[in-house]
Order: C-alpha cells, then sequence, then structure tokens
C-alpha cells in the first residue's frame, strides 16, 4: 500500500499525513484503556454540548434528537459491557465519538462542532472528580462517625498520652479518638474546597484560542450542575489556562496525600497499641493476617499497608507537580500522564477510608442492627501503662502552684519528688504524705486525690480538655456537625 492509501479511519487528525501510526506509538500514546473510566463524565459533556449547540441553533434539532438516540445506546452498551474499547481509537472521546458516528451518521460528527479533545477532556476530568470528591466526603464522614462510636464508649477509659514515644499525662481514650476526628474533618473541608474549583466549566475553550461558533458556555456550566452556591455558573474565563490547567488534579491529590498522612498517623498507634508490648487494643480478626511460620502471630496487615499506600499517594502528588512544573501553555501531550495518579490516589484514598471505618466501628449485623467486630479496648492495660510513666508529675507541680509557689520551683521540685518515687519503685500517689512533705511543707492530704489517674482526667475540664465532661461535650458537638 503506498503512503498516500493507507486507511486513515482510526485517525481523528486530518490527511496531512502520508503514512499511518506504527504500533508501537499506538501502544505508547494511547489512554483509551485507563481513561475510559471518563465515559459517564464524557457523554454527559456531549449531551450538555449539543443541546447548547441546538438552543444556539448552530445544529439542527433532528441533528440533536439523534445524537441524544446515539449515546442512549452508547450507555447501553457500556454499561452491558458491550461496548467495543478500540486501542486504535487512542482514547474514551473518540472511542464515543466514532461509535455514536456509525450509529447516527453525520450527526455524530458534528457533535465536535466547537470543541477540542483539549477542552473536553480537561471538563471530562472535572466532571468526574467532583463525583469522586463527594464519594470521599461521604466515606470521610464515615470514618468520623466509626471514631465518635469508639469515642463515646471511651470516654472515662484512661490512656497514657505521649509525647516523644514517653509517657507524658493521663488523658481519655474517648478524647484521643477525637483528635483524629478533627484531623479528618479538616480533610473535609479540603476537600469540598478543591470541589469548588474543580467545579468549572474548561468547555468552550477548544484547542486553547476559544471558537468563531457563538457558543453559550454558561448554559453549559448550568446544564453540567457547574455553579456556585447561588447558582451562578462558573466557567474558566482564559481559553489557555482552561484547556492546559491541572491546579485541580495536584489540589485534590494533595488534599488526599494528607488525609493518607492522618491515616498512617493513626495507623502507626494501631499497631503499636495492637503489640504485646502495649496489648492496648484488639483488631477484629478478619483484618489482620497470621505467619507463614509463627503460629502466634497475628499481624496488623490493614494499618501496615496503609501506612505504606500513604507513600505512594504522596508519590502521585510529586509526580503530579513535576509533571506540570515545565510545561509552556497551553495544552501538551504531557497532560495524558495526569490520569493515571490522579486515577490511582482516587481508588487507593476510598478504599482506605471504606475499610478504616469498618475497620475501627465494626461491622453493622442485619439481623441485629448492631455493629460487631471493630476495634476492642483492653482498659486495664491502658491504666497500668499510665501509671508506670509518672503521668501526674504535672499535676503535682500545678497543685503547689496553686498553693504559692512560682511554676518553676514547682517543677523543679516535683523533679525531686519523681527522683523519690523512682528510687522507692513506687508511683507518686503511693509515696506517704510525710515523705511528699519533705519536698515541700504545703502538701497536704488533699494531694492524693490530685496525684490519682482519675483526678488529673478530671481536673482538665477545659474547652479542648481530656476531661470526661469536655469529651462528651466535643462529640455531641461532632454528632451534630455531621447530622
Amino acid at each position: 500500500m503506498s503512503h498516500n492509501q493507507f486507511d486513515k479511519k482510526s485517525q481523528a487528525w486530518s490527511a496531512l499525513f502520508s503514512e499511518p501510526m506504527s504500533d508501537l506509538v499506538k501502544r505508547y500514546t494511547a489512554s483509551v484503556f485507563f481513561d475510559k473510566r471518563l465515559w459517564q463524565a464524557d457523554i454527559a459533556g456531549s449531551l450538555a454540548h449539543a443541546d447548547m449547540l441546538a438552543a444556539q441553533k448552530i445544529i439542527s434539532i433532528e441533528d440533536h434528537k439523534s445524537i441524544q438516540s446515539g449515546m442512549a445506546t452508547i450507555r447501553a452498551e457500556i454499561e452491558a459491557g458491550h461496548f467495543d474499547w478500540q486501542l486504535d481509537l487512542e482514547d474514551v472521546h473518540l472511542n464515543i465519538e466514532a461509535r455514536l458516528t456509525q450509529l447516527v451518521g453525520l450527526a455524530g460528527k458534528r457533535l465536535h462542532t466547537g470543541r477540542s479533545r483539549n477542552d473536553q477532556v480537561a471538563t471530562d476530568v472535572r466532571l468526574w472528580l467532583r463525583g469522586e470528591i463527594d464519594l470521599i466526603g461521604a466515606l470521610l464522614t464515615d470514618l468520623q462517625m466509626a471514631l465518635l462510636d469508639v469515642a463515646e464508649k471511651n470516654v472515662e477509659v484512661i490512656l497514657p498520652g505521649f509525647t516523644h514515644l514517653q509517657v507524658a499525662q493521663p488523658i481519655s481514650f474517648g478524647h484521643h479518638m477525637l483528635a483524629y476526628v478533627e484531623m479528618f474533618s479538616r480533610d473535609c473541608e479540603r476537600m469540598l474546597e478543591v470541589r469548588r474549583r474543580t467545579n468549572r466549566l474548561p468547555l468552550g475553550a477548544a484547542a486553547l484560542a476559544g471558537t468563531s461558533y457563538p457558543l453559550d458556555r454558561e448554559r453549559v456550566a448550568v446544564s453540567l450542575g457547574m455553579v456556585d452556591d447561588q447558582g451562578q455558573p462558573q466557567v474558566c474565563q482564559n481559553s489557555l489556562d482552561a484547556v492546559s490547567d491541572r491546579d485541580f488534579a495536584i489540589e485534590f491529590t494533595a488534599a488526599s496525600a494528607l488525609c493518607m498522612v492522618h491515616i498512617s498517623r493513626m495507623s502507626e498507634e494501631l499497631i503499636l497499641w495492637m503489640s504485646q508490648n502495649f496489648g492496648f487494643i484488639k483488631i477484629a480478626d478478619r483484618f489482620t493476617t497470621g505467619s507463614s511460620i509463627m503460629p502466634q502471630k497475628k499481624n496488623p496487615d490493614v494499618p501496615e499497608l496503609a501506612r505504606g499506600k500513604t507513600g505512594r499517594v504522596v508519590g502521585h502528588l510529586m509526580g503530579l507537580i513535576t509533571l506540570m512544573k515545565g510545561q509552556p501553555l497551553a495544552y501538551n501531550k504531557d497532560n495524558q500522564e495526569d490520569k493515571e495518579p490522579l486515577f490511582d490516589t482516587v481508588d487507593t484514598l476510598k478504599d482506605t477510608l471504606r475499610i478504616f471505618a469498618e475497620m475501627i466501628g465494626g461491622q453493622l449485623n442485619p439481623a441485629t442492627g448492631v455493629k460487631e467486630g471493630g476495634i476492642t479496648v483492653n482498659l486495664e492495660a491502658m491504666e497500668r501503662a499510665a501509671l508506670k510513666g509518672y503521668a501526674t508529675a504535672t499535676d503535682l507541680a500545678d497543685y503547689l502552684v496553686k498553693k504559692g509557689l512560682p511554676f518553676r520551683d514547682a517543677h523543679e521540685t516535683v523533679a525531686h519528688a519523681v527522683k523519690a518515687a523512682i528510687t522507692h519503685q513506687v508511683d507518686l500517689a503511693e509515696l506517704p504524705l510525710s515523705v511528699l512533705r519533705e519536698f515541700n511543707p504545703s502538701i497536704e492530704k488533699d494531694v492524693y486525690e490530685v496525684l490519682s489517674l482519675r483526678g488529673s482526667l478530671h481536673a482538665r475540664d477545659i474547652l479542648g480538655g481530656t476531661a470526661p465532661n469536655q469529651v462528651r461535650m466535643q462529640i455531641t458537638r461532632h454528632r451534630a456537625r455531621l447530622g
């Protein structure tokens, strides 16, 4: 076959080219086998575009109806798994357009009037990501609710609070769980902010300069729900930026990476707490694995793997930033590389949130309506651990300050008392009053309430503090916030 006779049916570009693309280049440049997940967004964007073209009298009413009918057929074929995705057609957009043209003829070819794959793909990714952000928001709510359930059951359970992984002060285990609720609530806020900037319409920017057709871009934006809180259409205002911007993908991946960091921090604690050296919690068997050689082992594989997957998502963030850093305006083929890291970030985050909500809060038994499994707390082990590190030393210092001693002097006095307790291998609360009074004569019998773990816990009754009263107030606040 001569160069000017090769089959151009599978190409979207012009007759300028005199030889076919090599099979190697086809495989290297094709994206259809990962971007086909955008098919719903692609159809939605095309239908909104066709509606606008008909309203603007750029295409006929008959063509519009044919496009709608053809797209309905394509939707049914994809949903049934009968759609023939072709490598030769390169991406999701050309596959759907080619099938539409097969079904409805010239009307299918007219659909691409006034748009380019550049603004089309930017629109598709934004539409798809908007839906995924909504799903992630719901999963973040589920995880927060699971943490609240655990917190509510363990408000009075005393856990040693750590700094530098050294026993610091006694805290409520419920209070500790609420720290993660705060983190994930901020993740929700960030996702909503990313959604707002994602929900803007590039379509109509065409290849890079806009188009000479009298498009009504705001109509398309409204059709696709790309509006602000007041219902005003949100349209990308510069055609060059519209087709080349991937800030929204980077922002989303950054927010996801931070969310995974929060999960990783929690994973690290779950792993430590589950170890025999701590023995603070048990995780339901279905979230653990055994050893191929050591029959006594029960390994926290889910938290460990989540800790590892955090590095994967952070890597995707670095990849996307690096992808964009050297690109001139406007669209470049480099941007095809935005999808796989973005898709994998979405999948990883959704799967992790879903499994953590169940691992922490348990699974609803449909027969009883009660959640089963989840984290089991060993309150005796937690309390024993809190007694090991002189966790109420700060309470003794505060006691002396209330007696009139400057804090720095009180701090020094308590350090001597702790040294004496270490020497006698007892807790501060086990030192006789006569010994305590040797350090400061103002110490009275009421000091033993101050030195008790529970006394220390209840004393911190300040907004944001660990006192059970405050923890219950925070649980109520969070439940009201989450609806």
